[in-house]
């Protein structure tokens, strides 16, 4: 039996995050503590989404999601009430417990923290969720960092 479209739903019981998380993909298999979604995977949770090739989905003893790892031509935005992050990479691996996202391959964030904007590249980069803090580790192409000090109209309402 051919699945055009599989829709699952994992709970979260979490207090920081959303508690749903739905994927949706061409087709999906399960084995132990890990479902693999294939083709034109995507992830929605509340405002925040991610689309990839390829989302593995880990689970932990109880079930529920310790962490996911896309591949493929990854895109994404996560948002939050602090932060916005839009972006791109070859591979993304979300850690659920430390809020944390790793970048790989080609990777680049652009950020809105209602007044500053950053747009980063490198080969590698790590971001913190709640904390809106990157670390960026460059490569063959080399790490950029572009900032937009003074965005005076958006600061202001002017």
């Amino acid at each position: 039996m051919k699945f055009s479209k599989i829709i699952l739903f994992f709970t979260l019981t979490q207090v920081l995050f959303a508690e749903r998380m739905e994927i949706t993909s061409a087709s999906m298999e399960a084995e132990d503590q890990e479902v693999r979604f294939i083709g034109n995977a995507k992830v929605q949770i509340d405002d925040s989404w991610l689309h990839a090739d390829k989302v593995i989905v880990y689970l932990d003893e109880n079930n529920e999601t310790k962490m996911y790892e896309a591949t493929g031509l990854v895109r994404f935005k996560i948002k939050n009430e602090k932060h916005s992050f839009n972006g791109r990479a070859n591979k993304v691996i979300y850690d659920k417990w430390k809020s944390l996202y790793v970048l790989r391959g080609k990777a680049v964030i652009d950020s809105s923290d209602f007044v500053i904007k950053r747009h980063v590249k490198g080969d590698e980069i790590t971001l913190n969720v709640m904390t809106g803090r990157m670390n960026v580790k460059g490569g063959p192409i080399d790490t950029k960092f572009f900032i937009k000090l003074h965005d005076f109209k958006r600061a202001f309402g002017l």
